[in-house]
């Protein structure tokens, strides 16, 4: 893992950084790169700009780790407006949720019930429902509420990551299942005991857990890839083709302001492609990941830092 992602993530998990950043207004300024607004008729307005376009959409409230039952109960009632309001708008958009931010760490019991509930929901409105990875300390209790669920309602997904070691172990048990995957490469840090630190494994392991995924395609409910390498994309796509796998057999997930050139490019190519939109105020952490993954980003938030007059680039930086 190089300095700079190790330093990143280190950061990401400092609350009087977060204080100290989020007042500043560059830094609201650069992170308006990653995401639409920090309100939820900011994302579906972002939705639906994409859904005009032919590109679905994914959405989630940034948050996690939540203390208190009522905070938990809070995070529940909207992610039901949320999906409300997906529905009265017609959007082709799936909702993600965290499970700490439904409450994993206070009631492991609360965080089911709330689970189950938005999944009967999304299954009402006519969506989907995506159960986000967090932290490898997690896996265990994340897999546990998910299998539970899962078995009373097939139309919700769960996120594997690819750097983790024991991930391929547990795609067998979940494709087994007939589970629905999003494949991402991994946006924590974690020990070398537990996940690859070098980028080259991180993305081997990948190609080779897509790749199991595909030859699952047709009798599993929905495959995901979610990653901004569009050379990884290309490899996994020649597979899907070697097996001769319809675009609709199979999902390419990128966040918003990332790449968003390829995203058309793939779904002109008849590639289903959804953008993953976040919103909230609770952006820090998220963020700082997000540099993480590619840490040449850091060069946006300085530019940033440079009066808008001055520089006639601000925004466009990949």
């Amino acid at each position: 893992m190089s300095i700079a992602r190790t330093i990143l993530l280190r950061a990401s998990r400092s609350t009087w950084l977060a204080e100290q950043f989020r007042r500043r207004s560059f830094a609201r300024r650069a992170v308006r790169r990653f995401m639409p607004g920090e309100d939820l008729g900011s994302a579906l307005d972002a939705a639906g700009t994409f859904g005009a376009s032919g590109l679905g959409s994914v959405v989630t409230a940034l948050g996690e780790r939540v203390s208190t039952r009522a905070e938990a109960e809070g995070v529940r009632r909207h992610y039901v407006d949320v999906l409300d309001a997906i529905a009265a708008r017609h959007l082709p958009t799936h909702v993600s949720v965290k499970l700490t931010h439904l409450g994993l760490d206070v009631d492991r019991a609360l965080c089911l019930d709330s689970v189950r509930a938005l999944a009967v929901h999304a299954a009402a409105t006519g969506t989907m429902l995506w159960v986000d990875m967090e932290e490898s300390h997690y896996v265990d209790a994340t897999l546990d509420l998910y299998r539970a669920v899962l078995a009373e309602h097939p139309g919700v997904g769960l996120c594997l990551q690819a750097y983790l070691h024991r991930t391929p172990g547990d795609l067998e048990s979940l494709l087994a299942a007939g589970a629905s995957i999003r494949l991402v490469k991994g946006a924590y840090r974690e020990p070398p005991e537990v996940a690859f630190a070098r980028k080259a494994d991180t993305d081997a392991a990948y190609l080779t857990l897509a790749r199991r995924m595909l030859d699952s395609a047709a009798t599993n409910q929905r495959q995901v890839f979610g990653t901004h390498d569009l050379g990884l994309l290309e490899r996994v796509r020649a597979h899907a083709a070697a097996q001769s796998l319809p675009g609709s057999a199979w999902e390419v997930h990128m966040l918003y302001g990332v790449e968003s050139p390829a995203q058309r490019a793939l779904a002109a190519g008849g590639v289903s492609v959804r953008v993953l939109i976040s919103y909230g105020s609770h952006w820090f952490p998220w963020y700082v990941r997000r540099l993480a993954e590619r840490p040449a980003n850091v060069w946006f938030v300085v530019r940033s830092l440079i009066p808008r007059s001055s520089s006639s680039t601000l925004g466009t930086t990949a």
